[in-house]
């Protein structure tokens, strides 16, 4: 099977997505589909031997939409760079842009010929009531020949979509908003135009004076605005892969023979050494081979601060170099590189759906059809019933007035919008702070979890050995301790001597130089320096050498996992350095945040029971299981789920790929430019655990929106379909004017992309 998503071309509302996945999945050789309104794509997993993307779009032309369907870059001869800007598909909000362009003449001509329309239909309704002199006859005989021009280029121009929507609907039997919208002002418009050519011979049978062209002109430009509004509303909810493009450099300077040459992205390969110059972009994912700077990572990681960056770390392709000059190794080119994985994963998140949408589709595939019956049933009612109360004249006035009211005001757009949009702004600003959500349903999964596990190492500490403590025994200070022993352990590569030398570094000490340097086995090292000799290592090589310690002392900090190096000379005992994995400085705020949310918060270690209890103590856990083994995880996982609870599991996404599996919620601790995630669904980046109180955060407030734009899609329909209809008309006399009909569906679009856009906006 292959799996590819493609972007469709000619979707107004969400039945059209409802239609465009139903014929699809009527095909030979389609497995499944997946149609976003919210973001106009198709997913579709098909099987090549049976059908193709041209062949899918040749399936759903007839009814209006086609598919995007690129040829590839291998059949055309070109590297992906070449490709794309030949089709121009980075021009996609380009393209989008002109279509909103097109939309905003025909608002800009529509508003006009609106206002008119309604302020002739408000001064013949007041002076019906004597609120204002009745029109003249010579501006009546004006607004009688005007309004039918007027409402011709509303219905035919303006309105061309609709028209081909009631093509759609007669040819091939699916109907989708355009059909409503269509049939609604078409009736208005061809009544309006039989009673005028017509008027003495149906002056006896219905009242001629009325017609419905303002109706027609009206319910169009509002309609048309409301679209304007919400296509541009929409481009806003994409700017996430907007400015993650954007942060993609074009070009690259790379030595080639000793010159620096000036190459495209695309062209970069494994290997190739490239200069970083002040304020430049770093063009792809590699390792820094000479030099140092300060990188600012913000839109990768969501750190505001530049980081340090020297010879032998990480730099991402897309951050920025804010002083230094370097050069650095190419690694990961190309779609490997991270900025390039992130774009990859945002995008599918913001097309996949949510599992609370699934009755938002279920609806939306069925409202059209519904809408068109109840519209009918309706009017037929107000022909048989109201015609005895009412005469025939009046009823079928009224009968029109319900009749196009409720094709109008049922627009399922608003319901379609409801999921999507939010889900796009809220995956859009989860990337801008560093944490990537693999799709919709676990975002919507992370707002129930009750209870977080986390893994200890790499987690809630940093993973790695670090300096933690200093304690001298003689007249040296802490800097000459820490300068002798690092001069020392830089001869050594165990873990806990590069601990101690990246101690030193950092503080910029001034190593001395090391003579007669020699490795004790087992026990430590030795060297000459200034022509003393000076011992480091363990207890056992200060037994050796017959210096008192104190083993209590010693004892207790290595029961919380703490490892002692000690620094003497022959005779005498210097000091002692503690090297420990050191708790990460957010990670007690972060606990503290989850308990205040209500949340169980687990840990979980490999370690022994003291320096799991000690590392609980230092970030406020209470519940410790130490000493597991990964299975052990993945069955801790399953108690707590047949417990009922709804279980997060936090770790480094290697050891606890089981655990992170089995979780309703796994989330990986992905750091430097690494983002194995294929066991979990979300990633923080930098390792970063308070970015796990944002993520549950941003999953509440995006659920909170989907949740009130469910609302008002459903209370639009709820209240305006039987007020459409007439069912108040026999009590108040109320009857729903077609004119607010569509004002109210233009604002319930217009109000819940607003609604989604206010994610954008809220604090994590």
């Amino acid at each position: 099977m292959h799996t590819q998503t493609y972007r469709v071309k000619g979707m107004h509302c969400a039945s059209c997505s409802a239609i465009i996945e139903k014929t699809f999945k009527k095909v030979a050789g389609v497995q499944s589909a997946e149609v976003n309104y919210g973001t106009e794509k198709a997913k579709v997993s098909f099987d090549p031997s049976q059908t193709n993307p041209h062949a899918l779009s040749k399936h759903i032309e007839p009814l209006g939409y086609s598919l995007e369907v690129p040829v590839t870059a291998e059949e055309m001869g070109m590297s992906a760079d070449e490709h794309a800007a030949h089709l121009g598909l980075n021009q996609s909000k380009k393209e989008k842009l002109a279509e909103i362009a097109d939309m905003g003449t025909k608002v800009a001509v529509s508003i006009p010929l609106a206002i008119f329309s309604g302020f002739v239909m408000a001064w013949e309704i007041l002076a019906q009531f004597s609120v204002v002199p009745a029109v003249p006859y010579v501006w009546s005989e004006f607004f009688h020949h005007i309004l039918p021009i007027m409402a011709t280029y509303m219905l035919f121009v303006v309105g061309k979509a609709y028209l081909r929507g009631i093509y759609t609907f007669l040819r091939y039997g699916k109907a989708n908003m355009d059909t409503l919208i269509g049939i609604g002002t078409s009736v208005a418009f061809m009544y309006s135009a039989i009673v005028m050519a017509f008027e003495e011979s149906l002056r006896q049978f219905i009242n001629v004076e009325h017609t419905y062209y303002d109706v027609a002109i009206v319910v169009i430009a509002f309609i048309t605005l409301g679209k304007y509004l919400e296509a541009r509303a929409k481009v806003k909810t994409g700017d996430a892969i907007e400015k993650l493009l954007n942060l993609q450099a074009k070009t690259a300077l790379v030595l080639r023979d000793g010159q620096e040459v000036e190459v495209p992205v695309g062209q970069l390969a494994h290997g190739d050494v490239i200069v970083v110059k002040p304020a430049g972009k770093i063009p792809v994912d590699g390792v820094i081979v000479e030099g140092t700077s300060f990188v600012d990572e913000s839109m990768i990681t969501g750190e505001a601060m530049p980081v340090q960056k020297s010879k032998g770390e990480l730099v991402v392709g897309g951050t920025l170099n804010t002083s230094g000059s370097f050069t650095f190794k190419a690694t990961k080119v190309g779609s490997e590189t991270l900025l390039a994985h992130i774009i990859t994963m945002v995008e599918e998140a913001q097309g996949s759906k949510a599992p609370i949408q699934a009755l938002a589709d279920k609806i939306s595939s069925i409202f059209v059809p519904a809408v068109l019956v109840i519209a009918f049933v309706s009017l037929g009612a107000w022909l048989l019933v109201g015609t005895q109360y009412l005469g025939f004249s009046q009823a079928l006035s009224l009968g029109l007035v319900s009749f196009v009211g409720i094709l109008v005001i049922a627009c399922p757009c608003a319901l379609g919008l409801a999921t999507p949009t939010a889900i796009i702004v809220g995956v859009g600003k989860g990337a801008k702070e560093g944490i990537l959500i693999k799709d919709a349903a676990t975002l919507e999964r992370l707002n129930k979890v009750d209870t977080v596990v986390v893994d200890k190492t790499g987690t809630l500490t940093k993973g790695k050995p670090e300096l933690v403590s200093i304690k001298k025994y003689a007249e040296l200070s802490d800097k000459e301790i820490v300068a002798i022993l690092a001069a020392l352990e830089n001869k050594s590569e165990h873990p806990i001597a590069h601990a101690v030398v990246s101690y030193a570094k950092g503080k910029g000490y001034t190593l001395p130089a090391v003579e007669s340097f020699g490795a004790i086995k087992g026990k430590g090292i030795k060297g000459t320096i200034d022509g003393r000799e000076y011992f480091a290592g363990n207890v056992k090589l200060m037994t050796d050498l017959r210096l008192s310690v104190d083993h209590n002392a010693i004892q207790k900090e290595t029961s919380n996992g703490s490892t002692p190096v000690f620094l003497s000379s022959k005779d005498q005992l210097l000091g002692v350095v503690m090297v420990a994995d050191a708790v990460k400085p957010e990670a007690k705020e972060a606990v503290s945040k989850l308990r205040n949310m209500g949340i169980r918060v687990i840990m979980l270690s490999g370690d022994d029971k003291n320096t799991a209890a000690h590392i609980a103590r230092q970030v406020g856990i209470d519940e410790v299981i130490a000493e597991v083994m990964p299975e052990d995880k993945l069955n801790t996982i399953k108690k707590l789920q047949s417990e009922g609870r709804v279980v997060a599991m936090a770790g480094d996404g290697v050891n606890d790929a089981p655990a992170l599996a089995q979780a309703d919620v796994g989330i990986a601790m992905a750091t430097g430019t690494d983002v194995a995630i294929e066991s979990a669904g979300i990633a923080l980046l930098n390792g970063d655990i308070s970015k796990l109180v944002k993520a549950i955060t941003l999953s509440k407030m995006t659920m909170r929106g989907i949740k009130q734009n469910l609302f008002w899609a459903f209370f639009y329909n709820i209240i305006g379909i039987p007020l459409a209809a007439g069912a108040l008309y026999p009590v108040f006399g109320w009857l729903l004017n077609p004119v607010f009909a569509g004002l109210a569906m233009a604002f319930s679009s217009v109000s819940v992309v607003g609604n989604s856009l206010r994610i954008k906006a809220m604090k994590l």
